[in-house]
């Protein structure tokens, strides 16, 4: 699919909330069942999508992010109006340490497999550099919801810093 990236607009905050909770569902859905039943509620004590939709209208107005969403740019040879968000990155620079992060990214799950987290993560990455960051990262989890996350970041040649990271109810 052909797209185009652009600035993020306040107009399109409802969209992107309801797309990434849309493509973060399985993401929870898998994480519910690899971490305790416990922690997952105290993580989420209203349900990860209420904490979810707050984490991105967080991200999408802070002073400190920088975020672009993903337009769809083919017409209606394939059904799809132009001009609809179909993904979005944001991203976070540390000029201390020279190092970009992408802190979120999405695309719509009907949009997903057609090269449009690749494009947007691209354009994110190509953006850093010119930021003048020498690092980028990415953030990820390690259960098999985060696989296909997973597979384009080491695509993109990100490696891997093995992190253990446990938890405990109290």
């Amino acid at each position: 699919m052909k797209t185009r990236i652009e600035p993020y607009g306040d107009r399109q905050l409802e969209t992107v909330v309801r797309l990434s909770l849309r493509a973060w569902t399985p993401v929870f859905d898998s994480l519910q069942q690899v971490i305790d039943a416990d922690v997952y509620r105290s993580f989420y004590p209203d349900g990860w999508r209420v904490s979810q939709q707050k984490a991105v209208e967080e991200v999408c107005t802070a002073e400190d992010t920088n975020v672009w969403v993903a337009m769809s740019a083919e017409g209606d040879a394939i059904g799809i109006d132009t001009g609809l968000t179909v993904g979005f990155v944001a991203v976070k620079l540390n000029s201390e340490s020279s190092m970009g992060e992408v802190y979120m990214v999405a695309v719509d799950p009907d949009f997903q497999g057609q090269g449009i987290v690749t494009a947007l993560m691209e354009f994110a990455l190509s953006w850093m550099k010119d930021a003048g960051m020498s690092v980028a990262m990415v953030e990820t989890g390690g259960d098999p919801g985060h696989a296909p996350a997973r597979h384009t970041y080491e695509k993109l040649g990100f490696g891997l810093l093995p992190i253990a990271r446990y938890f405990k109810k109290l």
